[in-house]
């Protein structure tokens, strides 16, 4: 059964999104990320991976990684999204630096999302929503894997549909609204902001360019990558995969490699213990995981679980139980 492979990694990898800071901001004014230990437990307990992202509502703003050379400077109606929630400064010029926003700003006891103000006087020079994604990265998460560290979208982008404008004037109403559940609301639009960023990221790829998000555009690629995920315990291998995506064996398997990195029975390994780390999460029983993704007895689904993640499945389910 052929399934939508971005859809499909999104929802085995658990993502959820939170907006934490409405920030009014005027000039000269600098901001530093808040440390990822202190969010990632608030949003997605037991995650390993955060991506933090800001939308320009009002004015302008530069952002870049701490120890980066590249500076990107933002306007109205932009996102950037740094992808693998490296420390990073925003700023009302280039070049300059802060304390982190300090663990205290964050509490419990105040609403969502928190309101911050940088400089001195009004009205504020620049207007953002900040705010945090969290995600598994273990055992495998290829979109996160070949997402450069830093996405830039436009929501007034011309062509296609706009779905990111959209989001962004509704994130900017909940943002300033303090209605009953925007916080909820407000974590929800994160995660579409984020999958529509992704698509404007694929969509601008060049020709030629490799990886598994090149592959999602790739006719065979695709096709090959939609039937593992939407089939993964089937007695697949790669002339079977091959037939599937309309390919020779040998011409598929050499493009399989040049996009996604790996040979597509090492990919559909890894996926396989994807697939049976969320449902150990979900504590199912052992022997019906392997079932589930393709193994014929509980040792060889072990002995291959362990091999590819470093942990038997026991211990794996226990540390996610326990998270």
């Amino acid at each position: 059964m052929a399934t939508d492979t971005l859809s499909d990694v999104l929802k085995t990898v658990r993502m959820t999104g939170a907006a934490f800071f409405s920030v009014c901001a005027k000039e000269p004014w600098v901001a530093e990320q808040l440390c990822r230990e202190t969010v990632l437990p608030m949003i997605l307990p037991g995650a390993e991976h955060l991506i933090a992202y800001h939308i320009v509502t009002e004015g302008s703003c530069f952002a870049c990684l701490i120890g980066g050379d590249e500076v990107v400077e933002l306007s109205a109606g932009q996102v950037i999204m740094f992808t693998r929630g490296d420390e990073h400064v925003m700023s009302s010029k280039p070049g300059m630096r802060a304390d982190p926003i300090p663990r205290d700003a964050v509490t419990d006891a105040t609403p969502l999302p928190y309101r911050l103000t940088f400089g001195e006087g009004w009205p504020p020079t620049t207007k953002l929503v900040c705010g945090f994604l969290a995600c598994d990265a273990a055992p495998f998460n290829p979109l996160i894997d070949n997402l450069p560290p830093i996405l830039v979208a436009d929501s007034k982008r011309q062509g296609g549909m706009p779905w990111l404008g959209e989001l962004v004037r509704v994130a900017v109403v909940e943002a300033q609204g303090n209605r009953m559940g925007s916080d909820s609301v407000l974590g929800k639009l994160t995660e579409l902001m984020f999958i529509e960023v992704v698509r404007q990221y694929v969509e601008r790829l060049p020709d030629g360019h490799a990886g598994w998000l090149a592959g999602l555009r790739d006719p065979v690629i695709s096709k090959a990558l939609s039937v593992m995920h939407g089939d993964p315990a089937s007695d697949w291998d790669v002339e079977s995969i091959a037939r599937q995506a309309g390919a020779s064996r040998s011409e598929f398997a050499e493009r399989f490699t040049q996009f996604v990195g790996i040979p597509p029975m090492q990919y559909l390994s890894k996926w396989r213990m994807q697939v049976a780390s969320g449902l150990l999460a979900d504590n199912v029983n052992i022997a019906a995981v392997a079932a589930e993704v393709g193994y014929s007895s509980e040792a060889a689904f072990s002995r291959a679980f362990k091999k590819i993640v470093g942990q038997a499945p026991s211990i794996w389910r226990d540390r996610r139980l326990a998270a």
